[in-house]
């Protein structure tokens, strides 16, 4: 009897011990994904937590819209509260490393991934693909009647048109201040437009040109032509993915799962994509799911 009872209890505590040690693995295979405040960071989001989940047997935490953006997660993945989340080239080079601008695209992310993982030890995975960066449109019949392609183009026909922006775009260095340095531009007009109005001041013709983030939701079947900064002025804004090297160290099958979103962005996909979830008020997790699945990888 008393050899039965010593055998229950060590296998009730077997059992306690099991459990103690299913529940630790399985703490560990945890891991947190964060996002901006953005339509495409939440879309992004998305796509790596549903690509993650389907392809490992980790489970994602997703803490989305964090307010401050870049300057609360970063913190957050300095201290381990946050594995991973997309970031921008632009942004962590001149933003958080606060260096001078690199105008080509590709030294720019070859110095950010490099210094990141200096100074950070955090890995910058390859680029989606897309460039959210600042761009000039004009109206489809603008561009055919001055004939614009690229900014040049523009700057030597600015004389006639009006420009419109807002007030801070008129006043930062990388914005008209600069534009006038590089390209020469000087408008017949100029026009202070509050963020949200500038996309109907264009199309009702209140004014020829206006600022756009390249990859805005609005521009899909806008009719806006987006012209080429061909002198390289604004700095590149391409998008990937940020890992702790810790992370990656604990999790390495996370590398090539993060992999497969490389080149896989362009920026019309991300416009239609915005044009969903700002426009079409479609659910995010839908929009990441069935780019996915178009894409063959979900």
């Amino acid at each position: 009897m008393k050899k039965s009872r010593k055998a229950l209890i060590s296998l009730t505590l077997l059992g306690v011990l099991l459990l103690g040690i299913t529940g630790c693995s399985q703490e560990e295979k945890k891991i947190v994904l964060a996002s901006k405040p953005m339509s495409e960071q939440y879309v992004i989001a998305e796509m790596l937590s549903l690509l993650i989940e389907s392809e490992t047997d980790i489970t994602v935490e997703k803490k989305l819209g964090i307010g401050g953006g870049t300057s609360n997660i970063h913190p957050g993945m300095l201290s381990g509260e946050i594995d991973l989340y997309p970031e921008y080239t632009g942004t962590g080079w001149l933003f958080v490393l606060k260096r001078d601008l690199i105008r080509d695209s590709g030294e720019l992310y070859d110095a950010v991934k490099d210094q990141y993982a200096r100074e950070y030890d955090i890995h910058w995975s390859g680029l989606y693909g897309f460039n959210n960066t600042f761009g000039l449109v004009v109206t489809q019949k603008v561009a055919d009647e001055y004939g614009l392609k690229t900014y040049s183009d523009l700057a030597k026909v600015g004389g006639d048109l009006v420009f419109g922006a807002n007030s801070d775009f008129f006043e930062r260095e990388d914005g008209y201040p600069g534009l006038q340095t590089v390209y020469g531009m000087d408008f017949g007009a100029i026009k202070e437009i509050a963020i949200g109005l500038k996309y109907d001041a264009i199309l009702t013709e209140e004014i020829d040109v206006t600022t756009i983030y390249t990859t805005d939701g609005r521009l899909e079947g806008s009719g806006l032509v987006v012209l080429e900064d061909d002198l390289g002025f604004f700095a590149s804004y391409y998008a990937a993915t940020l890992i702790r090297a810790e992370t990656l160290e604990k999790f390495p099958e996370l590398e090539g799962v993060l992999e497969k979103m490389t080149g896989l962005i362009s920026n019309s996909d991300m416009i239609r994509m915005n044009y969903r979830v700002e426009v079409a008020n479609d659910d995010p997790v839908a929009v990441a799911r069935e780019f996915l699945e178009e894409k063959g990888l979900y």
